[in-house]
């Protein structure tokens, strides 16, 4: 590196020396207008964007105008090198993060290598679009209601597994950590990423299980969000799902709170629990009142969730209440999921709470 650097330096100095200079008198010039325009706290990168088609020297005057370099004369002598070398010297467009305590050769170097600004965002497992959509706009990312909005565009094209008929895509949102390049942080942008990763790890869990007789595509998401939802302790969710599935199979309506809320748009905490008005609210999402599944997923599930579904334990309970640790008790019958909702009141009645 520092044989390229003195490389270019020297040749740098040949082309001073024909403009009338002395080669040490350039040699100085060139040392003070491509060094750091400042440092420490006066350093601070900024964002400095390039459009498509930007010709290399009006690249110099912006860099020169943003403080970011000394000399304007001295980013076109560099560029002048660069095409005596016969190297590159096409700026890639895009959005960099750029620091005045950088060199000039620093500063083209990383619009050189295209090292633009990327963004990372991590979507936990159990969230709902509209979670999501909060985040997305508190981070500055783009509004909730567009993200809204663009979930109810469904890319059958793009994606021909997704199930028909879908009028939004929860639950086939993948929650994990992804990374957009700054230019590209759009909502369409963002949900390709996450339904690129369902496809990658989702899907392939569904397509190679031979469960997948028994559940259809959509059925089999819709009832991992509800297992995502109630399983907060990962390791019961291999019971929870056979719970469900098991009511499932002798027709007995799921009677899950976290479908409740979804359909009411509301969240229950110890503090306030829902109300027995609440929970005999009519919603297609109230399982208590509706048998069988909801309409759409409520939540995207995590690989967890959507394993435990295809193979749930096979189990007696039929029934589970919370603890408020997190835990569930499980019954199997009415009687005793009503004695173990009694305990657990007369419990928290007891600490105070």
């Amino acid at each position: 590196m520092k044989v390229v650097q003195r490389i270019a330096t020297w040749s740098l100095l040949v082309l001073v020396a024909g403009l009338g200079i002395g080669a040490w008198q350039g040699k100085l010039w060139w040392q003070r207008v491509s060094a750091p325009v400042s440092e420490g706290a006066q350093a601070l990168p900024v964002s400095f964007r390039i459009e498509p088609g930007t010709p290399a020297l009006q690249i110099g005057q912006k860099l020169e105008s943003a403080g970011l370099i000394r000399s304007e004369m001295a980013w076109r002598l560099w560029t002048r090198w660069l095409l005596l070398q016969n190297s590159s010297t096409e700026f890639k467009a895009g959005t960099y993060k750029l620091s005045p305590a950088q060199s000039l050769e620093e500063i083209a170097t990383q619009i050189l290598t295209n090292k633009v600004v990327t963004v990372s965002f991590t979507i936990p497992e159990g969230w709902s679009m509209a979670q999501m959509a909060a985040y997305f706009e508190s981070e500055g990312f783009f509004p909730a209601a567009d993200f809204l909005a663009a979930t109810k565009q469904i890319p059958k094209d793009l994606y021909p597994w997704l199930p028909d008929g879908l009028p939004h895509l929860e639950g086939f949102l993948y929650p994990d950590t992804y990374e957009l390049i700054g230019d590209d942080i759009t909502p369409t942008a963002v949900i390709r990423q996450m339904l690129n990763r369902f496809q990658e790890l989702a899907l392939p869990l569904y397509q190679n299980s031979p469960k997948k007789s028994e559940f259809n595509l959509r059925d089999w998401v819709t009832l991992s969000s509800i297992v995502e939802k109630e399983a907060v302790v990962p390791a019961e969710a291999p019971t929870i799902a056979g719970v469900f599935t098991r009511r499932l199979e002798l027709g007995m309506t799921l009677g899950s709170d976290p479908t409740v809320e979804y359909g009411l748009g509301v969240t229950q905490t110890p503090d306030k629990p829902l109300t027995y008005a609440q929970v005999g609210t009519p919603s297609p999402y109230n399982t208590y009142l509706n048998p069988g599944l909801p309409p759409t997923p409520i939540a995207s599930p995590g690989v967890g969730s959507l394993k435990a579904t295809l193979s749930p334990d096979k189990t007696e309970y039929l029934y589970f209440v919370a603890r408020y640790d997190g835990t569930h008790v499980f019954s199997r019958t009415l009687a005793e999921h009503e004695a173990a909702q009694a305990r657990i009141h007369n419990e928290r009645d007891a600490k105070g709470n």
